[in-house]
């Protein structure tokens, strides 16, 4: 026999169940009248209620694409098998794998090392060495790694996530570069090697009207872990565009350091105002390393050659001295926050063919031993690192790979504040799970783990060091599945 409770149980179940049927019927029949009204969206007009479903599935399929759908090497701009090997690396896992690689080494422009007949022995091999940029400076830096991390700016990264390179670096002896954002305490409380980055807003070294302050860059240079200078012309997202920071990221700290006023877009002009010619280039580096002391270089994708040459033409008018210490070759491929997509679909040079004729330009004009060349934009891999390597650079740095160590799931949320790693994000919601402690030791697996894989590349190819890595040691598959010497290509 039912009792009384269960009766008028089931009647309240009965009437909230009534409710909530009347409330979807509402709300449909409000979402009704406002699709067939509203004239902005046509799917929504001609099939209102549903037509609102297209927009979610087209919001979802990006998801579904990259965890369901994508094969490990088809997705961009990084696929699973590349992140999956740096999320191994960073944890110190094994990073082997079993019944041959899932890579297709016979399309048309993949590159292969050439392995030695007598490898180098791993017990009589040496491991990457130092090497000293700005022989010419008061302050030249011999930098301990051949592989750094690239300029990332606190602003477009939350401080957890520089907290967290900062002290990887620390670990593992290799750069942070600042980015263009100026130097936080975050860059600064852990010790590590920080090369400061001076963008075409000179944030951190500026005046109140934008301008240059050198007082403010000898307060920076007279700080010991500040290693170098690199002065900004062009980045690998935005060629020919300034970097480009929400209001949203604009605190009141970020306004600080970079000396723009807090809760308005940091939009930097698209080149230096100082900065309109070679000469002026070259007199700005000059300026630089004259307050510092230390070796000061530039930051470019390469666009049309003809201006390396120009380049190299003006510094031997002056003489050698007057040359950058360094060049940080960025290119198409690079890029980690906001940029319009047309400059990172169709602008600058891909890294495969700037490399090298950066490398080859300089050997001509006599500067090559004068200048040290740091490749940039992709390199997340000791593939790719070796590459560049080979085709003429002396340091690799990555962004994005040093991101994946920190957890980043490539969920293309860099330039919204919604980044659910808590990387690119200065919400204290989406914060709380980077633990910068942790997250640290990852950074410096991860560049453990790259070079000793560098090196294991190198060995196999016969050569000590990886900077003895050269073209030759390169073949590049053809479009007829067939493999040329690189140098063929150069």
């Amino acid at each position: 026999m039912i009792s009384e409770f269960s009766i008028a149980f089931f009647n309240i179940a009965a009437i909230l169940f009534t409710c909530l049927i009347g409330c979807l019927v509402l709300l449909v029949g409000i979402l009704y009248i406002i699709d067939v009204t509203q004239k902005k969206q046509t799917i929504r007009r001609n099939y209102p209620v549903i037509g609102r479903f297209r927009y979610l599935f087209e919001h979802l399929g990006e998801f579904f694409r990259q965890y369901f759908f994508a094969m490990d090497r088809e997705e961009l701009p990084f696929n699973r098998a590349l992140r999956n090997w740096v999320y191994r690396a960073s944890k110190d896992v094994d990073a082997t794998l079993a019944f041959g690689s899932t890579r297709q080494i016979n399309l048309n422009g993949e590159a292969i090392f050439l392995n030695a007949p007598y490898p180098t022995l791993d017990s009589n091999s040496a491991c990457s060495t130092s090497l000293r940029i700005g022989n010419e400076c008061r302050y030249p830096y011999d930098a301990p790694s051949i592989f750094n991390i690239s300029g990332m700016s606190y602003g477009a990264l939350s401080s957890v996530a520089v907290t967290a390179l900062a002290k990887g670096a620390k670990k593992a002896h290799c750069w942070l570069n600042t980015g263009e954002g100026g130097l936080s305490s975050f860059h600064k409380d852990a010790g590590c090697d920080i090369i400061f980055q001076i963008g075409t807003a000179k944030y951190g070294v500026r005046d109140l009207n934008g301008n240059f302050a050198p007082n403010k860059l000898k307060d920076i240079a007279a700080l010991p872990q500040v290693k170098m200078f690199e002065i900004k012309l062009s980045q690998g997202a935005k060629p020919g565009k300034g970097g480009m920071l929400p209001a949203s990221k604009i605190s009141k700290e970020i306004a600080e350091i970079r000396g723009i006023p807090e809760g308005e877009a940091s939009i930097s002009p698209n080149r230096h105002p100082n900065i309109h010619s070679n000469e002026t280039l070259l007199d700005f580096i000059d300026e630089v390393r004259s307050l510092s002391g230390k070796p000061t270089g530039i930051k470019t994708v390469m666009g049309d050659p003809a201006w390396i040459h120009e380049l190299c033409d003006a510094i031997n008018a002056r003489g050698a001295k007057s040359a950058p210490d360094f060049i940080t070759l960025d290119c198409a491929e690079g890029g980690t926050g906001a940029a319009p997509q047309p400059l990172m679909d169709f602008v600058g040079m891909p890294l495969r063919e700037s490399l090298p004729l950066l490398n080859r330009i300089l050997e001509e004009k006599g500067l090559r031993k004068r200048i040290r060349i740091i490749a940039s934009g992709k390199l997340v891999a000791p593939g790719a690192a070796a590459l560049a390597i080979a085709t003429g650079a002396d340091f690799i740095t990555s962004a994005r790979g040093f991101m994946f160590s920190l957890g980043c799931i490539q969920a293309m949320q860099c330039n919204k504040n919604t980044c659910p790693t808590g990387i690119t994000t200065h919400k204290a919601s989406l914060q709380k799970g980077l633990d910068p402690n942790e997250k640290s030791n990852r950074v410096a697996n991860y560049h453990k783990q790259l070079i000793k894989h560098l090196e294991m590349i190198s060995h196999s190819c016969g050569v000590h060091d990886p900077r003895e890595l050269s073209h030759k040691h390169v073949r590049i598959v053809t479009q007829h599945n067939k493999s040329i010497p690189m140098k063929e290509l150069i």
